[in-house]
């Protein structure tokens, strides 16, 4: 059996670049369409989309006050590094 593919379908890469988009209702409706058409027979990406989701639901309840004593402190020194382009500043 051969699948056949529509021009016009989005690839899973395209459909990852727009996931945030997508998440925060703020595609146009022609995109919003073909990406859940792609989602309607693509299982890994749907997986994604709601590992994405549980992500962002996760973060909200995050806080300062929640973090492990020294987390803070290696966050900051990794995110330092990674705007300087050093990647893990560890």
């Amino acid at each position: 059996m051969s699948v056949i593919v529509n021009p016009d379908d989005l690839s899973c890469k395209e459909l990852v670049e727009l996931v945030t988009d997508y998440a925060e209702d703020r595609l146009p409706p022609s995109v919003r369409t073909r990406l859940e058409m792609h989602l309607s027979y693509c299982a890994p990406c749907r997986v994604y989309l709601a590992q994405m989701r549980e992500t962002v639901r996760l973060a909200g309840r995050l806080s300062e006050e929640t973090l492990p004593p020294g987390s803070k402190e290696q966050l900051l020194r990794a995110f330092r590094g990674w705007k300087r382009g050093q990647g893990d500043a560890g």
